[in-house]
């Protein structure tokens, strides 16, 4: 039988969050709020509040809770903005977003994790959460600009129709390296029509597929 968890919650946050860091109280209290385990897979579930990434199917994972805090944290998040994730996966990152109090947007490539996270967001009575199963690399046009954008796959470079999609005034956080196996965390701000970037230190994701990532997640060419 799996321990009470609210009690893994709260060590998860205790001991993995706020001894690393974290300091934004929404991201605290939102990790604190969601039920994780049931972003996986049974068969998993009392492991959900353990400090690693976990299988969700089809080549996939769930981040661990860290690096989905500090994602969160480094969106400087305020409530009611729009916020665009490429890479819907178990839904869990956009759900903390959404706790947040962001509208979120949320792209998907696999067919059985967008109805899965589709389900599970209705299950929860998530509404706040749209969903798209598309090419997550080419961002949702037709609901830009966003005050935020998140990827949560690696690829070679940032993409270019990202940027395109980020609000003035805008941030996007995704991984960026020139391997499969290793990527910096990449942080893009936008500023009177200009675009920097800055390096937030090493990380490894799952591959990020499409026009602007890698052709596909087996080779990574």
């Amino acid at each position: 039988m799996m321990v009470d968890p609210k009690r893994l919650r709260d060590k998860m946050v205790r001991e993995q969050l706020e001894r690393r860091g974290i300091r934004d109280e929404r991201v605290l209290n939102a990790m604190r709020i969601l039920p994780r385990h049931l972003f996986v897979q049974d068969a998993l579930a009392a492991k959900a509040y353990t400090d690693a990434p976990l299988p969700i199917g089809e080549g996939q994972t769930i981040s661990q809770p860290y690096v989905v805090a500090l994602m969160s944290e480094a969106l400087e998040l305020q409530p009611g903005m729009k916020v665009l994730e490429i890479g819907t996966g178990s839904g869990y990152q956009a759900a903390v977003l959404a706790e947040m109090g962001a509208e979120v947007y949320t792209v998907e490539r696999i067919r059985k994790l967008f109805f899965a996270a589709r389900k599970r967001f209705v299950d929860m009575r998530m509404f706040s959460v749209k969903l798209k199963l598309d090419d997550g690399t080419m961002g949702w046009k037709d609901e830009a600009p966003f005050d935020r954008i998140i990827v949560t796959a690696g690829g070679p470079e940032v993409p270019g129709p990202l940027v395109d999609q980020l609000s003035d005034d805008g941030r996007l956080i995704i991984p960026v390296g020139g391997t499969r196996r290793s990527q910096r965390l990449v942080v893009v701000t936008k500023q009177g029509g200009v675009v920097s970037e800055s390096d937030m230190g090493g990380v490894t994701f799952v591959d990020l597929v499409g026009t602007h990532g890698w052709e596909n997640a087996r080779t990574g060419e």
